[in-house]
C-alpha cells in the first residue's frame, strides 16, 4: 500500500430509454387522421336520431326489465309486449333511454329498441 486512494470511476449519465414499438401501436402522427372523428361523429349521429317524446318498440324481448324509478328494481320482461310501443320520457347515461309503456316505465339501451315513424 502506498496510502493514495484508489482514482473513482466515471459514472455513466443516464439517458433516456427508447421503447421499441407495438405491433398494433396507432400512436404515429399518420394514424390520428382527421377523417377517423369525421366517421365517429357520423356514426354516433345516426345511433342518437331518439329524442325525448320518440315513440319505440322493443326489437327483440329483453332478459328482464330494469325500472327507471329512483330506486330501479328488476322485473319481468312479460310486462311489455312484443308489439308494444312505447314513448321516450328521458335520456340516460351510457345511451340508455328512460320509455313508458303500458305496465311502466323502464330504462333500455338505445340497441334494443327501435324508432316507429308516425
Amino acid at each position: 500500500m502506498d496510502g493514495t486512494a484508489p482514482e473513482p470511476q466515471p459514472t455513466p449519465t443516464a439517458q433516456p430509454l427508447a421503447m421499441p414499438a407495438a405491433a398494433g401501436d396507432q400512436r404515429s402522427p399518420a394514424a390520428g387522421s382527421a377523417a377517423a372523428p369525421a366517421q365517429e361523429a357520423a356514426a354516433g349521429a345516426a345511433e342518437m336520431t331518439v329524442a325525448v317524446g320518440a315513440t319505440v318498440r322493443l326489437v327483440a324481448a329483453p332478459t328482464y326489465l330494469k325500472t327507471a324509478d329512483p330506486m330501479p328494481m328488476l322485473r319481468p320482461p312479460d310486462l311489455v309486449d312484443a308489439d308494444e310501443l312505447g314513448q321516450v320520457v328521458g335520456l340516460r347515461a351510457l345511451e340508455q333511454l328512460a320509455v313508458r309503456f303500458r305496465r311502466g316505465t323502464f330504462l333500455l339501451e338505445r340497441s334494443q329498441l327501435e324508432v316507429v315513424a308516425h
